[in-house]
């Protein structure tokens, strides 16, 4: 049999590459498993998708100019240095495309997002991953001491997914002095409106203008689109137009964009759920730690379990009282923050397993 012969269609290093793996959703049970929020479309949601959904036999904007400008004009920015894609995940993986030939180096934190090595694979990047401290946070030291020649990207995820952890400016700042120039730093800021630590960083209004640095942000978890899929970067203008280039051409739907304008004229609204998911989490973390010795601080809308190997366990324990969450094998659990009731259901699934 020649090589030829013995060589499949599709990429054998792709064979070792796990599946992204999507929160669980259970008829009847009470889903806490994917960092949604448990309130609704934001007002004027709902109308804007009917509205837009009477012109789907047309090409949306492909530029996404209303939307784009948009957001320039909240963060101050040129709309020249915004890129809109289908959710902030989209566009790491556009970035990752945009900077790394095979073999380049894209370094990040273990355990973060669990998307990050399936965008290294899928783009023939290496993945250098850097385990998190004993805390379960980045350890930025140890990153900065993993760069290369070869490192074209660094994604710093803040807070970080599962952990909710956080980075604060004083350590990102010495950390960024660290990096070489001609490495990109890619701050992705999807919780960004669940921090309530005045001591990190607004990546945007900290580090925008720096020429290595790019931020990214989503409106599926605070604005509530997560099933429409918007997120957006902010870059020095040169990255922005390389990002454009490889976006999937009209990737950003014609009723994706008319939900996100709607969805940023609701802002008070929004902050008013932010508030009570963030009142919710601080309550949620305290009792889960009086149950469990370690549970970090989190600034997201997610509490962390560092749990190892009872993490399966502990999962289908909360399973069989009506609580799905997202188990971590061999690592942790992620608790999303739900409504105060189903929040006091996971609380005494809790309660059960662990007294």
């Amino acid at each position: 049999m020649s090589e030829r012969s013995k060589r499949g269609l599709t990429r054998p290093d792709l064979d070792a590459l796990p599946n992204y793996v999507p929160g669980r959703s259970v008829p009847g049970a009470i889903k806490l498993a994917s960092n949604e929020v448990p309130y609704g479309p934001l007002p004027g949601v709902v109308e804007a998708v009917a509205d837009a959904a009477a012109n789907v036999h047309r090409y949306p904007d492909m530029g996404v100019g209303a939307l784009r400008d948009k957001f320039a004009d909240r963060l101050g920015v040129p709309a020249e240095r915004v890129v809109t894609g289908c959710g902030s995940v989209a566009l790491a993986e556009h970035l990752v495309r945009a900077t790394c030939l095979p073999g380049d180096e894209l370094i990040y934190a273990w355990r973060s997002f669990e998307a990050y090595p399936i965008i290294a694979a899928t783009t023939a990047a290496t993945s250098v991953r850097v385990p998190n401290t004993a805390e379960h946070g980045h350890d930025l030291a140890a990153m900065a001491d993993a760069i290369t020649d070869r490192t074209r990207l660094i994604l710093v995820c803040n807070p970080n997914n599962p952990t909710g952890t956080s980075v604060r400016k004083a350590e990102l700042d010495e950390f960024l002095a660290a990096v070489p120039s001609d490495v990109l730093v890619v701050l992705d800021e999807a919780y960004k409106e669940f921090v309530t630590d005045p001591a990190v960083p607004d990546g945007v209004e900290v580090y925008g203008d720096r020429p290595n640095v790019a931020v990214l942000r989503t409106l599926s978890k605070a604005w509530g689109l997560a099933g429409l899929r918007i997120g957006y970067l902010v870059a020095q203008p040169e990255v922005a137009a390389a990002v454009r280039k490889v976006v999937t051409p009209f990737s950003t739907s014609m009723a994706a964009q008319a939900a996100a304008l709607a969805a940023l004229d609701a802002e008070e609204e929004m902050r008013r759920r932010c508030d009570l998911v963030i009142a919710e989490r601080d309550r949620v973390q305290i009792a889960l730690a009086k149950l469990l010795p370690g549970v970090p601080a989190s600034q997201a809308n997610f509490v962390w379990l560092p749990l190892g190997d009872r993490a399966v366990p502990f999962a289908q324990a909360c399973e069989a009282e009506g609580v799905i969450v997202r188990p971590f094998a061999g690592d942790g659990v992620r608790v999303t923050i739900g409504t105060a009731e189903e929040n006091d259901a996971l609380l005494h699934a809790a309660e059960k397993y662990f007294v």
